[in-house]
């Protein structure tokens, strides 16, 4: 598998908190199935590079070598943010390239608005274009708009990511039985269920419909590890219409959630989460006396404009 952890030169420029805090919360809806609750809490890793972000970017990082970093969005992406604050940190250059041509036009929203004053060069393309964003006609033509750089996919989502994630699963050896992660491409997925010991697994909520997940973390893991690495299963009946979507029954649970912990709850991965752990826990799909890990992958932003609700 080779190395799987950042080098001690990265881990000193970036001073990411690690392993992260596991939390146990106490909550009904999981006692009294048998069921003990505990917080994975990615979130706390980093201020500007949280959760699955640190994680992904490590190793790509510094195989970049300083090197320009190219990578895809949209115009709310936390990867894009990420990927720009760590531009500003390691002193390299970043370009992002947004999806929505009509946002070339507009003022910046706060999201996008950080990652330029973090240094990034944003590059808008229309939608058609971004959706064929991995094909070599527009890879080509990026190239040739920024010279040579290095291409990373949307999310961080690679062979590099995925190996970077296995440290979450190694966090977790021992401490608990199941450990559960919101998943939009793959890659933490992929990483987590390779890092876990023999009688872990892993369970993977997507928070986007399209039911190409298993297919892709099954592709990162032949790409970082030679083959199926772990135990790992998708549960993916709580997309709520689609990423960034909810419904009036996923805000209210999220806004209980945050009422009965104390816990800020951040909306378009960790809501459906925590919603689908909950909903499962109900149903039994959990034994009496499990530990159940829920990855608690990045913080809440303040409320965005353009956030869509299904009803």
């Amino acid at each position: 598998m080779g190395r799987v952890t950042p080098s001690a030169d990265l881990s000193r420029a970036l001073r990411p908190r690690l392993p992260s805090p596991l939390q146990e919360v106490r909550d009904e809806r999981f006692a009294r199935h048998g069921v003990r609750l505990f917080l994975k809490r990615d979130d706390l890793i980093h201020p500007d590079l949280p959760g699955n972000k640190w994680r992904k970017l490590a190793l790509n990082l510094e195989a970049a070598a300083g090197r320009t970093v190219l990578t895809f969005g949209g115009a709310y992406s936390n990867h894009l943010r990420a990927t720009a604050a760590a531009g500003r940190l390691l002193g390299f250059p970043t370009v992002g390239v947004v999806r929505g041509d009509e946002l070339a036009h507009r003022p910046l929203n706060p999201s996008l608005a950080r990652c330029a004053a973090d240094g990034m060069r944003l590059h808008f393309v229309d939608r058609t274009t971004y959706r064929a964003k991995a094909s070599s006609e527009v890879l080509e033509g990026l190239l040739g708009l920024f010279g040579d750089v290095v291409v990373l996919p949307e999310g961080g989502s690679n062979a590099l990511a995925a190996q970077g994630c296995t440290a979450l699963g190694r966090e977790v050896a021992g401490e608990v039985d199941v450990a559960a992660v919101a998943c939009g491409t793959g890659g933490t997925l992929a990483g987590l269920a390779a890092g876990l010991d023999p009688g872990q697994r892993a369970l993977g909520v997507p928070v986007v419909g399209g039911g190409f997940l298993g297919e892709e973390v099954a592709r990162l893991q032949r790409e970082a590890f030679g083959g199926p690495a772990g135990d790992w299963s998708l549960e993916e009946r709580f997309t709520f219409g689609g990423y960034a979507r909810t419904t009036p029954e996923l805000a209210a649970f999220t806004d209980g959630f945050e009422d009965r912990h104390g816990l800020p709850v951040e909306r378009v991965y960790v809501a459906k989460l925590l919603f689908a752990l909950t909903a499962l826990a109900e149903e039994g799909a959990f034994a009496p006396g499990t530990r159940l890990a829920a990855v608690i992958t990045g913080a809440p932003d303040a409320p965005r404009q353009e956030s869509s609700v299904s009803r």
